[in-house]
């Protein structure tokens, strides 16, 4: 998943109309108390992730991806959520934030979020940038959508394995931004699309430490 990064911009000369996940957005932003909730830490391999209960999930205005910020365990932090493919949310937990809350998966943590009024910049991947460097008509479309549509791009682009699938992606992002179209609607946006996380669009069962599933587990130990 990509990390965000802050980056300052100059303001467009033409704002685009919001869209609606966007104008539902900013009303749940202004509006929505905190998301407030206990759950326990689990690992996919050697990422330690937290996976949403569906009561606090249900609470974000969108089944796609969501922005957050808040506490976890006390410590603030921001983080992109990334839908599970079943109706709820999940995001990684670094090791910074491990440390600071002095915690370790399978243990429960308590955390309180709210959705970001503003998205932070995503993570320009270098075959895309590269990929714009050479096409200037889909670059100065792309700097003018909103963040939230250059993270659903990045999503669609990174959402597979496949070298080759990769790079048609790529190609056909600058296509389509070149004949106009501003928001990706190639992809089902409630769909996990963290591939080294994710099987057909939906979050892997939490490992041991181990890296073995609990069902892997179970059987070695019988």
């Amino acid at each position: 998943m990509n990390q965000a990064r802050s980056v300052v911009r100059e303001p467009s000369r033409t704002s685009p109309p919001a869209s609606q996940d966007e104008r539902l957005g900013r009303t749940f932003d202004r509006f929505m108390p905190k998301i407030r909730f206990q759950a326990k830490l689990t690992a996919i391999g050697s990422q330690t992730i937290l996976r949403l209960p569906e009561a606090a999930s249900s609470k974000l205005p969108s089944r796609g991806m969501s922005m957050v910020e808040g506490t976890f365990n006390g410590h603030a932090f921001q983080a992109p959520l990334e839908p599970d493919g079943m109706g709820s949310h999940w995001f990684r937990v670094t090791n910074t934030m491990l440390k600071a809350a002095r915690l370790e998966a399978g243990d429960s943590v308590s955390v309180a979020l709210e959705p970001m009024a503003l998205w932070p910049e995503p993570k320009v991947p270098a075959d895309l940038a590269e990929a714009f460097a050479s096409d200037p008509p889909a670059r100065r479309i792309w700097l003018d959508i909103t963040p939230l549509a250059r993270w659903d791009w990045i999503r669609w682009i990174g959402s597979t394995r496949n070298h080759d699938t990769r790079t048609i992606r790529i190609e056909k992002t600058l296509s389509k931004l070149r004949s106009g179209k501003r928001a990706a609607c190639c992809f089902n946006r409630s769909q996990c699309t963290d591939p080294s996380m994710s099987r057909n669009g939906v979050l892997l069962e939490p490992t041991h430490a181990s890296g073995k599933s609990d069902c892997q587990a179970k059987s070695r130990r019988t």
